[in-house]
């Protein structure tokens, strides 16, 4: 007879080496997923605390220049 399929809540810890045995794929992409999220609570606080700085947004739009233009001239066609 076949072992039945543990069930998580009985016994975590089993069912975790059952599943990375029996549907390796399913594992590792709910441990990766997993991840995730918990990447992103810690690796801003930990660059900060390393001293890393953003860069400054780049400028979406040409600074318009104060003042009246330059009439252009010596470009007729």
């Amino acid at each position: 007879m076949a072992n039945p399929t543990p069930l998580f809540w009985a016994g975590p810890i089993r069912y975790l080496r059952w599943a990375a045995r029996e549907r390796p794929a399913f594992f590792w992409s709910v441990l990766i997923g997993g991840a995730g999220p918990l990447t992103l609570a810690t690796v801003p606080p930990t660059l900060r605390m390393l001293g890393y700085e953003r860069a400054p947004p780049i400028p979406m739009t040409y600074p318009v220049p104060s003042g009246p233009r330059k009439t252009l001239t010596g470009y007729d066609d």
